[in-house]
């Protein structure tokens, strides 16, 4: 309908809409209140501060200055109340003696004047919907996120926890150990070699054949050129045929020690490990350690599956005692032994004579340079069996076979069968020293500061699985936390929420009134909140 056509009534009737956003430009614009409003608003604040400390016990005034920012719609309800607790101080002119209505009396006079009632509700309107709702909201979206963000990283580090105990666990039983003690499980351990020496001695003893071969075969091809040094090949690998495992000072001195002295591993420190099945790990004894360290921990040590793939943790050879490990089948011994008192080694003179300390009092097997030099020895007829297999199954055999025609008959009887049936004995042997489990054992023999780190490399396991147990309980602490702050959000929001509206409605009533009751619709955001 054209508003040429349309009658003075229906002019008047048409409703008023305001953005919320541009209420208060629209209140100055129209001059239904100052710009200047804010000033006397303060004054109307002090007067309302001093007049609250005097007010009845009166539920309903209670109720109505709680949880809320009073403004002049509440000073109007405050009034009507008082109108019935004050009732008996009203005189015969209609007044009031009592301090109390004339105190908010006075109040809603001056938000009347120059209608700072107005102004002050619609930017109070205005900044409910503009600031303290969406701040409201966004507090309690943080609280969901962070129950989520806890929830899920309460999850993995209770499966990261697991899975480092169950690490752990799988470690001591490929080292045999229960976990409980270490370091004194540990040098327990050597209690195996001696069945290990034996096994490897009864193998040992079958290479007389071998050894037998080799030095012919070196005799027969140097003919005229041999020497005595030539001829004294093989050293180790003959003593230990002759004499067995012995000692190092026996081996040294050809004599027999009068008293061993053998290096003592102390185990006297060792802590107490313990696992519970309550998903929490107890240290007996155990200084306190800090969690709170952003430093990843390098545990040093990582143990395969099989139990003779046990890798160590040694990157530096001159940290893990000099000792190299460069393949499965090949070893290198360079090993500096320390104790307290500094460097040990193989020290000629004898300070007592009979008896054998340090590393003289090891084993052959046991000391590192002996073993070595026993090593030397099998890789020597590892590589000429090698080379003699290949030669005996080249095309150019029956050539090469003519050159031993005059050779002695342990040359001449030799079979590829048989080469490969001495090469898998040599072979054997030298597996079983360089393998992982007897490598580990060497190094619990020979280095204390190996045992102290492997043992730590273990614990490491176990204090990593506590401090992410540690870390699963302040996730379900901090969910807590999250939910007793978005309960305590949810009402206030609720209750801000709804004295918005309620404002909004003062408002739009105000402001018609103005306009001979014309409907007044506040749009935009505040009907989205």
């Amino acid at each position: 309908m054209q508003s040429g056509n349309m009658t003075q009534e229906q002019i008047e009737n048409l409703p008023i809409d305001i953005h919320s956003n541009k209420l208060l430009d629209w209140l100055i614009s129209r001059r239904h209140c100052e710009k200047q409003w804010q000033k006397a608003a303060l004054v109307i604040r002090e007067k309302i501060n001093n007049a609250i400390q005097d007010m009845p016990a009166v539920e309903e005034i209670t109720q109505l200055l709680t949880g809320t920012y009073i403004n002049y719609f509440h000073c109007i309800k405050i009034v009507e109340l008082l109108r019935e607790t004050e009732a008996g101080t009203k005189n015969i002119f209609g007044s009031y003696s009592s301090q109390r209505m004339k105190d908010w009396q006075e109040v809603v006079k001056l938000y009347e004047k120059d209608g700072i009632y107005l102004a002050e509700a619609a930017d109070m309107l205005m900044k409910n919907v503009k600031y303290e709702i969406p701040s409201l909201k966004q507090q309690i979206k943080k609280c969901n996120q962070t129950q989520a963000d806890c929830a899920r990283k309460e999850v993995d580090y209770g499966k990261t926890a697991a899975e480092m105990k169950e690490q752990f666990l799988i470690s001591c039983r490929q080292l045999g150990i229960k976990g409980e003690r270490i370091k004194k499980e540990l040098v327990s351990l050597l209690g195996e070699l001696p069945q290990h020496y034996s096994e490897m001695l009864q193998d040992i003893a079958k290479l007389a054949d071998v050894q037998v071969f080799y030095l012919e075969f070196v005799t027969y091809t140097l003919g005229n050129n041999v020497s005595s040094a030539t001829l004294d090949r093989l050293p180790m690998l003959k003593y230990i045929m002759a004499h067995g495992n012995t000692t190092t000072y026996e081996w040294r001195t050809g004599k027999k020690p009068s008293r061993i002295d053998e290096p003592v591993i102390n185990v006297e420190e060792d802590e107490s490990v313990t696992i519970s099945t309550s998903d929490q790990i107890d240290f007996e004894g155990t200084s306190q350690i800090n969690f709170d360290s952003s430093e990843e921990v390098d545990f040093g040590i990582e143990l395969e599956t099989g139990a003779e793939n046990i890798d160590f943790g040694i990157e530096d050879a001159a940290d893990a005692e000099g000792i190299d490990f460069d393949a499965a089948d090949q070893i290198t011994f360079d090993i500096t032994l320390e104790d307290e008192s500094g460097t040990l080694t193989l020290d000629t003179k004898e300070s007592n004579e009979g008896l054998a300390t340090g590393t003289d009092a090891f084993l052959i097997m046991d000391n590192a340079s002996t073993r070595n030099l026993f090593l030397d020895d099998l890789y020597e007829l590892q590589v000429f069996l090698s080379q003699r297999l290949l030669e005996m199954s080249s095309e150019a055999n029956v050539l090469a076979m003519s050159q031993f025609e005059r050779a002695p008959l342990c040359i001449q009887s030799q079979t590829t069968e048989q080469l490969q049936h001495y090469l898998a004995a040599v072979d054997g042997i030298i597996l079983q020293l360089t393998s992982g489990k007897m490598q580990h054992l060497f190094l619990i023999k020979s280095s204390p500061r190996y045992v102290d780190r492997l043992a730590e490399s273990l614990k490491q396991k176990c204090w990593q699985a506590d401090k992410m147990i540690q870390s699963q309980k302040l996730m379900v602490r901090k969910q807590k936390e999250s939910r007793r702050e978005q309960e305590a959000l949810e009402p206030k929001l609720a209750l801000i929420h709804k004295r918005t509206k309620e404002l909004q409605q003062q408002i739009q009533g105000e402001i018609s009134k103005k306009y001979k009751n014309r409907p007044v619709n506040l749009v935009g955001e505040i009907n989205i909140i």
